[in-house]
């Protein structure tokens, strides 16, 4: 059974008592696989000038095994032919991607010419003679690979064309081999799974898994490797090579049933040509006659005639590699379609080359338009890509604003940095050298101005804030057409930062000049203001509501209560108005005022003396006069000399403090100045929520956005500059080379599939009739191998178990 057999011819070399000449309706069948594989094979091509480059996985059989399992037997038993590299050690050492292309033969109005073509060979170059095939796979494989059994991954594409071939592409591997050899680098082994996984790890890709029959199945290195990306076995198709060298005594049937190691796909065994065979000139055509005894021969083989031999081994290939193709072509489609968007998106954005003044000097032009619109875009909220993930632009801008700037002002307190002595030692410097009779005003400017400059710094950060974000705004305009002019960009880029720094300094020498205004007139005639007599009514009532009674030790020196009330009566009339002498701290002690309240009393009019009251206590002065008058005027006089020496002035210490407890005088006048501190700050607060924000979008955002194309236009639209600015790098000269290639490859293979839609019914209608050919002609599965009817029904039977999975 041959090739030529399976496919409805009828080889020269058999007898015409064995071989009836097909019928005319056989003769009439269109070939497997006609309509879809010649397309994927036209896409092969295709996407072959991209090389490496290409990202479209396309339908293909990988042929892997370990080194010297038949693989090579196996292809040129497939095309009738010898045209590969054979030898003892590693012969494949380049992926040979082969295509077998089914021609119309003599007797259909064709020819029975063969001849194989190159793709790196022009169009037109054929090899008639398939020695001279080897020899080129031979001189392409030194060429890159080196001549001492070195291994490089760069294809060769072949194609034969011949009326004996069925419809096949396959990606012949290097086979995988454990020492390295000649030139062949240490990790050989780690290199080869590398290339052979990249190849199979594709779901687009069927393994044809060679393993030779004098083998453990289970220790196959192509159904191990295969495993690993297919563990499933759902897209390896099984070849078991070299059956008749097995051990006399064993077979292969479990095997090929799929006992061993299943496969969904299942397993096909054939009897490769041996060394000698090749010596002695054996054809292929020879080889598969001696295939077909030795089945014929083996009784153990019956009833698996559809898993047996070359010819089955081809029609098995045809017809899942059609349906695989037929399976994978709707997303094919699709993918070929978004990679060729995605491609003509880039090449665009790559623009063409323009060497005129005048197109330099429009392009430009439009560059900084364009640019200008994005900017406006962004800050007005109108861009075509807004985001819906995130704020951005203008929003962002609001959200720093409200979110940042006001949030933060708003949770400031006045008074936090502010403790009650401080408020009472201002109070107590303002009145100077002599006491006050009224609250003093200068304290609650002096600190409603220092918490007013508190302001200023967070509203220059505030600025700092939207200069940085009109920054990211500048960067984010940066269209893609810019990115092959870095010195144009680089340009702009300097432009628009020095803008907006010049943008940024009078917004900042504005919001200085609020805060100075604010600072300089404190309007406390402002109706919002909480104002004097309102802040002491609710400064008596907040300190009343402070108080909690509780008992207190009378000290033995206490004055009368009479005394304490009536001096009480006179405090509370003039709270705000009228204010006593204080206490101070000292660092050496503590002079009390309260302790010398009685004694000018007592001594109002004793001043003979001449010694200030503050310093010596009523008690002792009483003393001392009553002890002078009992005795004689000499004594007295001499004591009291002694007396007078002995009076010395303290130093006064270098850091006053006022002291820790005060009275509800001193009470009532700090929670007065709180009140009008926080009423002030308020005001202020509101005002600079209002301005800063004013004034940074006016200097600031506004300003540019109103003038940035003009400033474009003086610094950059300059005709001496047309020519550096838009100079671009080597790289996007080749990125531009490169994505036009891909875009002339990837519209060649879209038009190449819609040449499929067309031919999508004969595909079917052609699988069918090819069925019935296969079916009903002499050299079909029923009747090849078979030694009685019995065998023949056992033999339908098996294939119809087998049409599972892909439809067979």
């Amino acid at each position: 059974m041959t090739i030529e057999e399976v496919s409805g011819e009828t080889p020269p070399s058999t007898p015409p008592s064995s071989t009836p000449p097909p019928s005319s309706s056989t003769a009439n069948a269109a070939p497997l696989g006609s309509s879809v594989i010649p397309i994927v094979n036209k896409l092969q091509d295709i996407f072959a000038q991209l090389g490496s480059q290409s990202s479209i996985a396309l339908p293909q059989v990988a042929v892997v095994g370990s080194q010297s399992s038949g693989k090579s037997s196996v292809l040129e038993a497939l095309v009738g032919r010898d045209f590969l590299p054979r030898g003892n050690d590693i012969c494949t050492r380049r992926p040979l991607v082969l295509q077998l292309v089914q021609t119309k033969s003599r007797s259909n109005g064709g020819s029975d010419d063969e001849w194989g073509e190159f793709l790196h060979l022009p169009p037109d170059t054929r090899f008639y003679d398939f020695s001279e095939i080897r020899r080129e796979i031979e001189a392409e494989t030194n060429r890159l690979a080196g001549e001492n059994k070195g291994v490089a991954d760069k294809q060769i594409r072949l194609k034969i064309s011949s009326p004996n071939v069925l419809d096949i592409t396959l990606v012949d591997l290097p086979g995988i081999t454990k020492v390295p050899v000649g030139d062949q680098p240490t990790d050989i082994e780690a290199r080869i799974r590398t290339m052979i996984l990249s190849y199979i790890k594709s779901a687009t890709c069927l393994i044809l898994a060679v393993t030779p029959a004098n083998t453990d199945l289970a220790n196959s290195d192509a159904l191990q490797i295969a495993s690993i990306v297919d563990p499933d076995g759902h897209r390896t198709i099984g070849v078991i090579t070299k059956l008749d060298i097995m051990d006399r005594g064993t077979d292969a049937r479990k095997l090929l049933l799929g006992n061993v190691v299943p496969l969904r796909l299942g397993y096909v065994g054939v009897v490769n040509r041996c060394q000698e065979d090749i010596l002695l000139n054996r054809t292929v055509k020879e080889a598969l006659v001696a295939e077909e005894k030795f089945f014929r021969s083996r009784p153990v083989y019956h009833g698996l005639t559809d898993r047996l031999g070359i010819p089955q081994l081809a029609k098995k290939l045809n017809q899942i590699l059609v349906q695989h193709i037929k399976v994978l072509l709707p997303d094919l489609k699709s993918r070929i379609s978004n990679a060729l968007v995605a491609t003509a998106k880039e090449h665009q954005s790559y623009g063409e080359i323009t060497e005129s003044r005048a197109g330099q000097g429009a392009l430009l032009l439009n560059f900084l338009s364009k640019y200008c619109e994005a900017y406006s875009s962004l800050l007005d909220g109108k861009s075509e890509e807004m985001s819906t993930s995130e704020l951005s632009g203008g929003a962002r801008i609001h959200y720093i604003f409200q979110s940042i700037f006001v949030k933060s002002l708003e949770e400031v307190d006045p008074c936090e940095d502010l403790t009650d002595d401080d408020i009472r030692t201002a109070i107590q410097n303002a009145t100077g050298p002599r006491s006050a009779l009224f609250v003093p005003d200068v304290p609650f400017e002096v600190l409603v101005r220092r918490q007013i400059s508190r302001l200023l710094d967070p509203s220059l950060q505030c600025a700092r804030f939207i200069f940085d974000e009109l920054i990211k705004i500048s960067h984010r305009c940066m269209m893609n057409e810019l990115q092959r002019f870095p010195v144009l960009r680089k340009r702009m880029d300097e432009v628009i930062g020095d803008f907006l720094r010049e943008g940024l300094e009078p917004s900042e020498a504005m919001i200085g000049d609020i805060i100075d205004m604010e600072m300089d007139y404190i309007n406390t005639s402002h109706p919002n203001f909480i104002g004097g007599t309102k802040a002491v009514e609710v400064a008596m009532q907040q300190v009343k509501s402070s108080r909690i009674p509780h008992p207190v030790a009378r000290p033995k020196d206490t004055v009368e209560p009479d005394r304490t009330s009536s001096s009480a009566s006179q405090v509370k009339p003039r709270t705000f108005l009228g204010r006593q002498a204080n206490g101070i701290v000292t660092d050496q002690g503590v002079v009390s005022a309260d302790a010398e309240k009685a004694a000018p009393a007592a001594n109002a009019n004793d001043t003979r003396w001449g010694i200030p009251s503050i310093f010596r206590g009523g008690d002792t002065r009483a003393v001392t006069k009553d002890s002078l008058l009992n005795k004689p005027f000499s004594e007295a006089v001499e004591d009291m000399s002694h007396n007078l020496s002995m009076i010395y002035l303290k130093e006064p210490p270098a850091v006053l403090r006022p002291s820790e407890t005060h009275s509800e005088q001193e009470a009532v006048e700090i929670q007065i100045t709180k009140l009008l501190l926080k009423s002030y700050y308020d005001i202020v607060r509101k005002n600079i929520e209002d301005s800063v924000p004013k004034a940074i979008m006016h200097f600031l955002v506004n300003h540019t956005k109103r003038e940035l194309h003009n400033v474009f236009i003086k610094k950059l639209y300059r005709e001496n500059l047309f020519e550096e600015m838009l100079q671009e790098p080597d790289e996007i000269a080749v990125k531009r080379k490169r994505t036009q290639e891909t875009l002339h490859v990837l519209q060649q293979a879209y038009r190449t599939l819609d040449e499929l839609p067309l031919e999508a019914d004969s595909v079917s209608a052609g699988m069918s009739k090819h069925q019935e050919l296969l079916t009903s002609s002499k050299y079909s599965t029923s009747s090849s191998y078979s030694a009685s009817p019995s065998t023949t029904r056992r033999s339908r039977r098996g294939g119809d178990q087998h049409q599972n999975g892909y439809g067979f």
